[in-house]
């Protein structure tokens, strides 16, 4: 998947400092490290309150909040489909055009197949058939004819980065649109 990493937000995982796999012990873990060096009574020596002082005890109720949602496995399951959907929402802010497998340009590249879509600068959005494979998918070629084989794949996207500029191209595998 591509991401642009100045559009980066801080994820609940980030939160934490723990990966999006990470377990039930781990997050714990992660959540009571943070929770015991923020702590407000632990911040707070004086009756006044410093801005680092605020700022600490946001970060506080962040890692609480962080905690709550990712501790459960219902809401972390929300969460986890929220961040995928706005992570490929980002991502299609970013594309170009959509394009099918029907438009893309199939050549031989030894025991692959090479797909290529020209784009608006001239330069092409490539990928090869063992890529498609990794997900899932084959394609066969018979002639000029090109099928789309998988086992218990679904219809799903792939987003292709220009060769040269920064434009990118969504490819729609749709399995129902065989030829």
């Amino acid at each position: 998947m591509l991401l642009d990493k100045t559009a980066h937000k801080e994820t609940l995982y980030d939160v934490l400092s723990v990966k999006e796999d990470a377990s039930y012990e781990e997050i714990r873990a992660s959540y009571r490290s943070a929770i015991l060096n923020l702590h407000p009574d632990k911040l707070l020596k004086t009756s006044e309150m410093s801005s680092s002082h605020q700022t600490s005890g946001d970060r506080f109720l962040t890692v609480q909040k962080a905690w709550e949602i990712l501790s459960n496995s219902t809401s972390r399951s929300v969460y986890d489909n929220e961040l995928r959907g706005s992570r490929q929402d980002a991502l299609a802010a970013d594309v170009a055009e959509d394009v099918s497998l029907q438009d893309m340009i199939a050549e031989e590249a030894g025991e692959a197949l090479e797909l290529s879509y020209q784009c608006r600068c001239g330069d092409y959005f490539t990928m090869d058939s063992t890529e498609l494979e990794k997900m899932g998918y084959s394609l066969l070629r018979d002639g000029s004819e090109i099928s789309l084989h998988t086992v218990d794949a679904l219809p799903g996207s792939v987003i292709l980065p220009c060769g040269s500029c920064s434009l990118k191209a969504r490819l729609l595998i749709n399995i129902d649109d065989n030829n």
